[in-house]
C-alpha cells in the first residue's frame, strides 16, 4: 500500500531533508540552462558561463547533503533494525546462553509438522549443525521422547524430560527440557528447549562398568595360572629346581600379560572418557613416525623383521591437528601388531601421505585386496594425512575385518608369536583417532598380508592441495 502526503499516517522519509537541496538545485540548474540556452543559443560562452555556475550550486548542495548524511545515517540505524525488527526481545539473551537452547512455537496439537522452532541460539546451531535461526522442528530433532516432551510443554502446559543421543562417531547424550512459555500474540504455544549435554557423566559411568567387567574376565586367566602354580611350587615342585625355574618363568609372563593388561585397560578408558573433546595441538606427523620407528627398531631386530620406511617427507612438512602422544600411540600401535604378525625376514613396510582428500586418504592401494572402513569422521575436513602400516603376515580373511576393533577380539588361528597381546590395541587405535576426527581402514590380501590405514585432519594453515 502507497502513502500520499495527505494521508494522515504518512511521514516523510529521514533521507529527504539531507537530499532536497541537490535536488532543488539540480531542478533550478536545468531550468536555467534551458532557458538560458533558448535565449542566447547563439552565444556559447554564455552557456559555458551558465554551466559552471550551475555545477558550482549542485557542488555545494552536494557537499550538504554528504555532511547531514554523516550526521543521521548513525540515528537511522536502518540496517541494524532491518536485521532485528523480526527478532523477539529476548534473542539476544538466549543466544548468550552456553547450553543449546530453541523456542518452539505450534498451533495445532494434530499438525505434526506443525512445530517450529522460531528461535536457535549459536549452541544449539552448532550441536544440531543447522545454519539458520528458525525452521521445521523435525528436521533438526527426530528422537519421538524429545518430541513427546516438547507437545507436552505445548499443549500439556508441563515441563518435561527426555534423554536425546544424538548419532554420530563422537556419540553425545543430551538432557532435554521443555518449558512451556505461555502463549504468542498470533495464538500460537510456546515452548523452551533446553538440552544439557550428559555426555561426561554417561561416558564416566559406562566407562567404570566397561573396566569392572573386561577387568574381571580378562584377568581371571593368568589369576588362574599364577594360583595353580604356586600351588605347584609350594607342593611337590618345592624342591625341583628345574620346575622352579620353568613355573617362575611362566608365572612372570603372566604378571607381566596382566600388567601390559591393566595398562591398556586404563588408556582405553581414558580415552573414551575424552573421546568427544577434540584435541587441539599441532603434531609433527613425519616425525611421529621416525620416533616409533626408533624406539620399536630394537623389537623388530629381535623378531628378525625389517622396518622399512616408503619416502618420507622431512620433518616439519605434514603437520596435523592433535595430541602428539596419542598420535604417536596410535602408530606405535599399528607397527606393533605389524611386527608381531610377520614372519622373520619379512618386512613391516611404513609409508605417509599428505594433504590428501578423505576419499584419497583412506582409499585401496591394491585393487585384489578385501576393504572395510573401520572409521569414518563424521565431520570432513578438507585435506588429510595418512599413516599406512602393511605387514608380510598370512593377511585375514574378508569376515574379520568389520570386527577387528572389538575389545579382545581375536582372528581364530592367528598366531603372534611369544609376546602375544592384551586384544585391546586396535580398540584404541579407534578412539584415538575418532578423538581426532580422523579416519581408519583395513585393507587385505590373503596369502600376502594387511595394511591399515589411519588418516588426520591437516593443521589449519596446511597448503591446500589434495591428491586425487
Amino acid at each position: 500500500m502507497a502513502f500520499t502526503p495527505s494521508s494522515p499516517r504518512y511521514v516523510p522519509p529521514a533521507w529527504l531533508g539531507p537530499v532536497a537541496p541537490v535536488l532543488v538545485a539540480g531542478g533550478a540548474g536545468v531550468v536555467a540552462i534551458v532557458g538560458f540556452g533558448l535565449l542566447v543559443a547563439a552565444d556559447p560562452k554564455a552557456v559555458a558561463w551558465m554551466l559552471l555556475v550551475v555545477g558550482g550550486v549542485t557542488g555545494l548542495a552536494a557537499w550538504h547533503v554528504v555532511e547531514r548524511l554523516a550526521a543521521v545515517t548513525p540515528d537511522l540505524g536502518i540496517s541494524d533494525r532491518a536485521a532485528h525488527e523480526d527478532a523477539p526481545p529476548y534473542a539476544s539473551l538466549i543466544n548468550a546462553l552456553p547450553d543449546p537452547v530453541l523456542v518452539i512455537a505450534a498451533h495445532e496439537p494434530d499438525d505434526l509438522t506443525g512445530r517450529r522452532f522460531v528461535l536457535a541460539n549459536a549452541a544449539a546451531r552448532s550441536a544440531l549443525r543447522v545454519q539458520y535461526e528458525s525452521g521445521l522442528l523435525v528436521t533438526v530433532i527426530r528422537d519421538p521422547d524429545v518430541l513427546e516432551a516438547v507437545d507436552e510443554a505445548l499443549f500439556g502446559g508441563v515441563e518435561a524430560e527426555a534423554v536425546y543421543e544424538m548419532g554420530g562417531a563422537q556419540e553425545r547424550v543430551m538432557r532435554a527440557t521443555a518449558k512451556p512459555l505461555g502463549t504468542a500474540p498470533d495464538g500460537a504455544r510456546l515452548a523452551l528447549l533446553v538440552l544439557r549435554d550428559e555426555t561426561d557423566i554417561r561416558r564416566a559411568e559406562r566407562t567404570r562398568a566397561d573396566f569392572l567387567a573386561n577387568a574381571s574376565h580378562e584377568l581371571r586367566t593368568p589369576l588362574a595360572s599364577l594360583s595353580g602354580f604356586i600351588e605347584t611350587l609350594r607342593g611337590h615342585a618345592k624342591d625341583d629346581e628345574g620346575a622352579r625355574e620353568k613355573f617362575l618363568s611362566i608365572m612372570q609372563a603372566q604378571a607381566e600379560r596382566m600388567s601390559r593388561l591393566i595398562d591398556d585397560l586404563l588408556s582405553l578408558s581414558r580415552i573414551e572418557l575424552n573421546e568427544h573433546i577434540a584435541p587441539h595441538g599441532e603434531v609433527d606427523l613425519v616425525g611421529a613416525v621416525r620416533d616409533v620407528m626408533d624406539s620399536l627398531g630394537p623389537l623388530a631386530r629381535e623378531r628378525g623383521v625389517r622396518l622399512e620406511a616408503a619416502d618420507l617427507p622431512c620433518r616439519g612438512e605434514v603437520l596435523v591437528a592433535g595430541d602428539r602422544d596419542q598420535i604417536i600411540q596410535v602408530i606405535q600401535n599399528l607397527v606393533d601388531n605389524a611386527i608381531k604378525y610377520t614372519p622373520p625376514d619379512k618386512a613391516v613396510r611404513i609409508s605417509l601421505r599428505g594433504k590428501a582428500s578423505a576419499a584419497a586418504a583412506g582409499a585401496p592401494e591394491d585393487p585384489r585386496a578385501a576393504r572395510f572402513s573401520l572409521l569414518t569422521p563424521d565431520r570432513g575436513a578438507e585435506f588429510y594425512a595418512a599413516v599406512r602400516v602393511s605387514d608380510s603376515g598370512v593377511g585375514l580373511a574378508r569376515e574379520h575385518l568389520p570386527r577387528l576393533t572389538e575389545r579382545f577380539y581375536r582372528v581364530e588361528g592367528q598366531k603372534s608369536g611369544e609376546r602375544s597381546g592384551t586384544g585391546l590395541g586396535l580398540a584404541i587405535v579407534k578412539h584415538i583417532v575418532n578423538r581426532h576426527r580422523g579416519g581408519l581402514a583395513v585393507e587385505s590380501v590373503q596369502g600376502e598380508g594387511a595394511t591399515f590405514t589411519a588418516y588426520f585432519p591437516l593443521a589449519a594453515h596446511e597448503p591446500a592441495a589434495a591428491d586425487a
